[in-house]
């Protein structure tokens, strides 16, 4: 049995804080639930190996933007996966 509090999935929001404090961002900016649907997303709608690399293109694109622009890339992720899955 495994009681290692850091097991995958164990404290994501505390891993969060970690990261973010580490690399000065601004942790309010980190919404988890919608990140991770975004990813759900992209995973069933194209392909698992696209999640990473997906998100740190749009994390490239977000950089030193404004909440309001970070949600319209995240749609824009969104939009683009939908259509791919309908092969558009």
């Amino acid at each position: 049995m495994n009681d290692d509090p850091r097991a995958p999935g164990a404290d994501l929001p505390a891993w969060v804080d970690r990261v973010t404090t580490e690399m000065g961002v601004d942790r309010s900016l980190v919404d988890i639930d919608r990140l991770l649907d975004l990813a759900s997303d992209v995973a069933h709608q194209v392909a698992r190996p696209a999640v990473p690399v997906t998100m740190f293109v749009a994390g490239l694109a977000a950089a030193g933007t404004t909440p309001d622009e970070m949600e319209r890339l995240l749609r824009i992720v969104e939009q683009h996966a939908a259509q791919w899955a309908d092969g558009v």
